[in-house]
């Protein structure tokens, strides 16, 4: 029997959690961070964000060294819940990882019309507000055709662009960061929030699960470890994923406050850029981190389609969706039906435009908490020990807040009418994609 390839390592995961949650948000929404919070404000945010995911962050560690399933969720919590919830919690997180692909496809286009301003031509339609160019389409689809070929050719190959790709990202971006440290002013930071500051804390946490997700990525590879590779390893990835990711959110934010008075630059599109430029007094500088934010990009968009697609292969081995897509390339070793799937589906997603995607993606903040609300249940009911069950309750109650925060309307920031249709739209796609089958009853059994 085909088994997928044995190839990745403690760093391979790290790169993987780490390329999973930092894209270009660091880059091109500072300004919405800004204006949310104020840099004290999206710093607090940030951290209180980061400080209430560590048991989930354990959580997940305990999870993946025991139950190594590309299915992740949907493995966790089977153990534990009926079939319909085992498969909601994996369909939700499904939708975090896979929309984040086609938002990413269409960022290239921005960025490269930045760079190159001729590639802002051929106005096809327009997405909400915002054009949709031919040539942005164009290096959308060439971008989702070259990482859906690079998959399917081999996990070694995705993870090697991922390890490389993750460490000249923190490089450049620690050498621009310092430079605003040094050449910036504490002065520069006030006023340090944009609205009251409990007000300025909850709008910028509420997007935090966002760009924190990736730290549960690590799961839904666990099958794909080499064959010398020490379970504990798991566990440290996804820590440290999600530690060096708030340190990576936290520095940029300081950095570009302390570089310029952040009032002057929150409302430009490239708010990072234009902090960094000031600093260093060159336009040089902006391209130069244009082509690090490209760079990052093609990070979060191979490692989240590595995971989408290994998630969707999971779902496909225990038959609930078409069991087809569970195919293993006997050559690659990879669930290569699988992967050229969700390089089709991006594909067509794409053409939604930035104008679309952009607030369909804030869904994914509320359905990845929910699938690691179910995650956290579930270990809180196999946990062999007490405090195993203290922090998943300290988890649940964690992720189900978040959740209330995007769902609940007297929250601000809360989901509008165009959200909650595309969270519907999404649930019945799952109701249609979902195999009819008979399953037997969970048995709980305490994991060690």
């Amino acid at each position: 029997m085909v088994q997928l390839a044995k190839k990745l390592s403690v760093v391979d995961y790290f790169s993987l959690g780490f390329g999973v949650m930092i894209g270009v948000g660091w880059l091109v929404v500072m300004d919405d961070w800004l204006l949310r919070g104020g840099p004290l404000g999206a710093l607090l945010g940030f951290a209180i964000g980061a400080m209430l995911l560590l048991p989930v962050g354990w959580v997940y560690g305990q999870l993946v060294m025991s139950i190594p399933d590309a299915a992740a969720e949907v493995a966790y919590t089977a153990r534990v819940f009926p079939q319909p919830i085992s498969f909601a919690s994996g369909w939700a997180i499904m939708f975090a990882y896979f929309i984040v692909c086609p938002y990413e496809a269409v960022a290239i286009g921005k960025i490269a019309g930045y760079l190159v301003p001729s590639l802002n031509s051929v106005a096809l339609y327009k997405s909400g507000d915002t054009v949709v160019y031919l040539p942005h389409l164009v290096l959308g689809l060439a971008l989702t055709l070259a990482f859906t070929i690079l998959n399917y050719r081999g996990v070694r190959l995705s993870a090697r662009f991922l390890r490389w790709s993750t460490f000249i990202v923190i490089a450049m971006v620690a050498a621009f960061a310092s430079a605003g440290f040094v050449r910036g002013s504490i002065a520069n930071v006030t006023p340090a929030f944009s609205h009251s500051p409990l007000l300025s804390i909850i709008l910028v946490l509420q997007i935090v699960p966002y760009f924190l997700t990736g730290f549960d990525s690590i799961g839904k590879c666990a099958e794909e470890a080499a064959p010398n590779f020490r379970e504990q390893g798991f566990s440290t990835a996804v820590m440290l994923s999600l530690l060096v990711g708030f340190a990576f959110y936290a520095v940029v934010i300081a950095s570009v406050a302390f570089a310029v008075p952040w009032q002057s630059v929150a409302h430009s599109p490239l708010a990072t850029a234009a902090a960094f430029e000031h600093a260093f007094g060159s336009p040089v500088v902006t391209r130069i981190l244009l082509a690090t934010a490209l760079l990052a990009l093609l990070k979060i968009f191979n490692a989240n389609l590595l995971t989408a697609s290994r998630l969707l292969f999971g779902l496909a081995r225990r038959n609930l969706v078409d069991g087809r897509l569970a195919r293993i390339h006997p050559v690659n070793q990879t669930p290569s039906v699988a992967v050229i799937c969700v390089g089709i589906a991006i594909a067509i997603t794409l053409f939604l435009g930035s104008g679309i995607l952009v607030p369909i993606s804030e869904v994914g903040s509320a359905v990845g908490a929910f699938g690691w609300m179910a995650a956290c249940a579930a270990y809180y009911r196999l946990s062999p020990t007490p405090r195993g069950r203290v922090i998943a309750a300290l988890g649940v109650v964690v992720t189900l807040g978040m959740v209330l925060m995007k769902i609940l309307p007297v929250v601000p920031g809360h989901f509008t009418g165009f959200e909650w249709i595309a969270l519907f739209a999404w649930c019945a796609l799952g109701a249609v994609a979902k195999q009819k089958q008979r399953a037997p009853a969970p048995e709980m059994t305490a994991i060690p």
